[in-house]
């Protein structure tokens, strides 16, 4: 078995993140050539996490981060095991890493490429804890509004054509994260859904002994409302109830928007 050096030992530690036992016997085991060292602990890194794979996770961050040339913003969630894990500073600087990378994809649903993967695994291998890329949306739009709350859970991403200014975008994230529009109008909201709630509206209405006629005028008013209530464009302006979100934009337009929860 070859003798490595100490500094050797300790330069393949900071670079992988590995303990320095591990990177001994990697370095050992590869005859002291640093190269072969790392694909050795990649591979063990690879098998310990086959191994957590089925440990469920449900704790997790959520990260955005713009393209180089600004012209778009991609939101990310990744999971974790533990709230403990969400905290840990490798776990936040990677989310970070792979918010950057999915910045520069296309437009649309992110993937989990080869480098978000290689992300993923690297934090995985440092931190021993279960974690992966759960999903990730990139907006391009010419103004992009972005929220983040404080501990990392909630993001939105907005995409807005047209002129708004920064305290009005700002306050349309901090809405959307709040109100969870399902769709930015009536028609962006899911037919099921809308069906489902029109039948159980007329069953309450024809329960309540009304004619058929008052009995679908009232169906028609409660599904209004539902739809009101989850298309961003109708609802009532959180900072300002009087008035709905389409009264505050003016004559600038949402093209496109997204809302994660970790974990939901």
């Amino acid at each position: 078995m070859a003798e490595v050096s100490a500094a050797i030992v300790k330069a393949l530690r900071e670079e992988t993140g590995q303990g320095m036992m591990e990177c001994k016997k990697a370095l050992q085991e590869a005859n002291g050539d640093p190269e072969a060292a790392r694909v050795i602990l990649r591979k063990k890194g690879l098998a310990t996490a086959e191994k957590k794979a089925a440990r469920v996770t449900k704790e997790g961050l959520v990260a955005i981060a713009f393209s180089a040339d600004k012209s778009g913003a991609a939101m990310v969630e990744v999971q974790c095991e533990t709230d403990f894990c969400a905290r840990n500073d490798v776990f936040k600087d990677m989310v970070k890493q792979v918010a950057q990378i999915a910045a520069e994809a296309p437009a649309g649903p992110v993937e989990a490429t080869p480098a978000v993967k290689d992300a993923v695994q690297s934090a995985l291998s440092k931190i021993g804890e279960n974690m992966g890329f759960a999903r990730g949306v990139k907006i391009a739009a010419p103004r992009i509004g972005t929220y983040v709350h404080h501990n990392g859970k909630v993001g939105v991403l907005i995409g807005v054509q047209g002129e708004i200014s920064d305290e009005t975008l700002s306050d349309l994230c901090m809405h959307v994260a709040f109100a969870d529009p399902m769709g930015i109008t009536t028609a962006d909201v899911p037919a099921d859904l809308v069906e489902k709630e029109r039948a159980f509206a007329r069953e309450q209405a024809l329960a309540s002994g009304k004619p058929p006629e008052i009995a679908e005028k009232m169906v028609a008013g409660k599904i209004n409302k539902f739809l009101a209530e989850r298309a961003l464009l109708e609802q009532p302006f959180v900072r300002d109830d009087k008035k709905k979100v389409k009264d505050i934009l003016g004559k600038a337009n949402v093209l496109s928007f997204a809302r994660y929860l970790v974990g939901a």
